[in-house]
């Protein structure tokens, strides 16, 4: 379902969540205040009229020491996304800008991909898909 467009492969880590529509106003401000480790889980509804991040809001993400970003939407600057040290899944790249209303919802469940992603829950990614578990199981045997 996603494509990666970060320079990161692999990365796990604790959920966060916002829900917009062609709107990033909300996603640069959770970029700006989640923990070091994070993983920002934005549903943008699965639009592919125009990207949520480009190289700008993934740049904050890493210099936060975010672990990666899933898009159910779109990105652009795809070719500066390869190479900025952070996880970036989405479904397409797009050139068109998102709008700047800042509505949306942060902190939610979010549904898409025929799972539930649940804010404090733990996302393990790499190359072969996505995991994801209520507890955090890096130190599970």
């Amino acid at each position: 379902m996603f494509t990666s467009y970060g320079a990161v492969d692999g990365f796990a880590g604790p959920i966060s969540t916002v829900r917009v529509y062609e709107d990033n106003v909300m996603v640069r401000e959770a970029l700006e205040d989640l923990a070091p480790g994070s993983v920002l889980v934005v549903d943008g509804g699965g639009s592919r009229r125009c990207a949520l991040l480009g190289d700008k809001l993934a740049s904050i993400a890493a210099s936060r020491g975010l672990a990666g970003i899933i898009i159910n939407g779109c990105v652009r600057d795809s070719r500066e996304l390869a190479g900025i040290e952070v996880g970036v899944l989405a479904l397409a790249s797009h050139p068109l800008r998102s709008k700047k209303e800042g509505i949306g919802e942060r902190g939610v469940p979010l549904e898409f991909g025929g799972v539930t992603w649940r804010p404090g829950h733990h996302l393990y990614a790499d190359s072969d898909g996505i995991v994801l578990a209520a507890d955090d199981l890096s130190n599970s045997v």
